[in-house]
């Protein structure tokens, strides 16, 4: 999955990027002074990766609004299905903004909305029908539609000029297509999409219905896109826990499934840049990423790459995390919080990959790179 980060030459609406194997971006590099705001607006769509507290306004089950998550927030549950911080919050730190209110929240309005809004909810897909038997989730579909209330509010706290230009300059995350497939291709007995699409034919699907949405961004005015692949989901907890792969392996079958989608996904980014005048659309390999400390734990301070830090059963990825059970005391040194999601360690990293990497950790060009484009 690793991609060439080799010498390039891109076009991309109008702009003319010269792109080198950059080894000034590397990960040690200082934080951002405080208050150098990067983008006026971050708005985010996804699914529980990213999710920062949509879903404890919904009839779910995926929620985490109890402890331990948030047990390194201060002790506070706040919905975010972690330990500690989420990949956004760490991006919105780098991009000198705060991270993004939920657009559940009945507070999230006016002024609070400017800096932008959060509406990723654990459990959604591509598909409408991922993630449904874990209840009510705001689906991609339905998270197009919340934008689209959002900034509808927005248009009305400034001027049309003012509004273009700060929707052109406005960063747009979205993390989806995991529960595509563990909460979806992989479960045979509640979804029968293994059954009626073979692997490629189902991550054309999902690509299908991804580009359609990302066209619509475009069309809404947004500029700047930026679009994680998905993570080799065979060594996470829970697909560890199946013992459909050898001890101490990842579930390779399930890794292998995974090619198609982010190789068409960083294809489908090519063709948005393409096609799409000043608009900058960029693919996160977070597959890549993860595989590299999966692959060098020790390399970055980790000392424990197969097992939740809190969970049940075999690989503590039998059952995830539950209300007030006690989670490992060593939490940095894991790379999983739960089941399925990883700790703010690992959410630190892939944020740093993201904003300062190079062309084969953010392509074809970096988060901290994107904003500078006009």
């Amino acid at each position: 999955m690793n991609i060439d980060g080799e010498k390039m030459k891109v076009h991309i609406g109008g702009y003319v990027l010269i792109l080198a194997v950059m080894a000034s971006v590397m990960l040690q590099k200082p934080e951002l002074v405080t208050g150098q705001a990067r983008v006026p607006a971050m708005f985010v769509l996804g699914d529980s990766l990213v999710d920062s507290g949509n879903n404890n306004f919904l009839q779910s089950v995926a929620r985490a609004n109890y402890l331990p998550y948030g047990i390194d927030l201060n002790f506070r549950p706040t919905g975010r299905f972690s330990n500690g911080l989420t990949f956004i919050d760490l991006l919105a730190q780098l991009l000198g903004i705060p991270s993004p209110p939920v657009f559940a929240d009945p507070t999230t309005s006016g002024n609070r909305i400017l800096q932008g809004v959060n509406h990723a909810s654990a459990a959604a897909g591509i598909l409408d029908e991922s993630g449904y038997h874990y209840g009510a989730r705001f689906t991609l579909s339905q998270q197009m539609v919340n934008l689209e209330t959002t900034l509808s509010q927005l248009r009305t706290m400034m001027s049309p000029q003012n509004f273009t230009d700060y929707l052109a300059r406005s960063l747009v995350v979205l993390v989806f297509g995991s529960n595509d497939y563990i909460n979806n291709y992989l479960l045979p007995d509640l979804y029968s999409s293994s059954i009626r699409y073979r692997p490629a034919d189902f991550a054309n699907l999902l690509l299908s219905q991804y580009a359609r949405q990302l066209l619509t961004l475009y069309s809404l005015g947004l500029r700047k896109i930026f679009i994680p692949g998905v993570a080799p989901l065979g060594c996470i907890p829970n697909q560890r826990a199946t013992g459909a792969g050898p001890p101490g392996r990842c579930v390779d079958s399930v890794n292998q499934i995974l090619g198609t989608f982010n190789e068409g996904l960083k294809s489908l980014v090519d063709q948005l840049n393409q096609r799409s005048p000043g608009a900058i659309f960029v693919y996160g390999n977070t597959y890549s990423a993860i595989g590299d400390i999966l692959n060098n734990p020790a390399a970055y301070g980790f000392s424990v790459v197969d097992r939740a830090c809190c969970g049940i059963g075999r690989n503590q990825g039998q059952i995830t995390c539950l209300p007030m059970q006690n989670p490992c005391p060593n939490r940095s040194q894991y790379v999983f919080w739960d089941a399925f999601h990883p700790t703010q360690t690992a959410n630190s990293i892939l944020a740093r990959r993201a904003f300062y990497g190079p062309p084969s950790d953010a392509y074809p060009v970096n988060v901290q790179q994107m904003t500078l484009l006009r």
